[in-house]
């Protein structure tokens, strides 16, 4: 069986909003093994959102325990935190978050620049990603000279170019059509089986049938947790 990477005991994120208390996750026991593909859904205001900031280190719990790799979260410095969104996990997002300005290249080197990477490895390693999501031949295209699903895929490319041990994809095919959305879900299956961890958030019934897995949460709480 893979490894734990990911295990939350406990886990409360409350919020205060003016006089009243907001309860987004209450009492969450959940964990992730490498090579999990996983959809996170549930209605709106369920706490998916917190869920996964949490699991990127984007937020803190309020109580409660989050170990990722072994080690408790809260006992990590902001330093070791940054190290952790930049080098152990790959963001994807719904509203892809490229700059418009730069051409594919240039966006995927962003996080390579950011961990302090040379020049020449630099591009090296955005092109290796750009050809592993199919774009090796639009590497100097920019994102208006692209379609939807190719500018998702400059965003997982991104994502995937510093070999995070896990991807977060936040309503990743949102903005796309069903046959761009069937292809980046099958492309986050290979990587799965890559050896990635993959969770995604997704409102779409259809998207979340390509997962392994489907956790669904209610009011804060964990609802169900079912392989299929």
């Amino acid at each position: 069986m893979n490894p734990v990477i990911i295990s939350m005991v406990s886990l409360c994120r409350h919020y205060e909003m003016g006089e009243q208390t907001v309860k987004a996750l209450e009492g969450v026991n959940i964990e992730f093994r490498r090579n999990d593909y996983a959809a996170i859904m549930g209605p709106s205001g369920s706490g998916k959102s917190t869920l996964m900031n949490i699991i990127g280190c984007l937020d803190t719990p309020t109580s409660g325990v989050y170990e990722l790799n072994g080690r408790n979260v809260a006992e990590m410095d902001d330093d070791e935190l940054a190290g952790v969104r930049n080098r152990k996990i790959g963001f994807v997002f719904q509203t892809f978050n490229l700059l418009p300005r730069m051409n594919c290249l240039k966006n995927v080197e962003l996080p390579l620049i950011y961990a302090g990477v040379p020049p020449e490895e630099r591009q090296e390693r955005a092109e290796k990603a750009l050809m592993s999501v199919g774009l090796g031949d639009r590497i100097m295209h920019k994102p208006s000279e692209l379609s939807g699903g190719q500018i998702q895929r400059v965003a997982i490319a991104r994502a995937l170019v510093n070999n995070p041990s896990i991807i977060l994809a936040d309503e990743p095919t949102g903005n796309l059509d069903t046959a761009t959305s069937h292809e980046i879900m099958e492309m986050f299956g290979k990587l799965s089986e890559a050896g990635n961890t993959i969770i995604l958030i997704t409102h779409e019934e259809d998207i979340a049938r390509f997962t392994r897995r489907i956790v669904r949460l209610r009011d804060g709480r964990i609802e169900s947790d079912r392989k299929q």
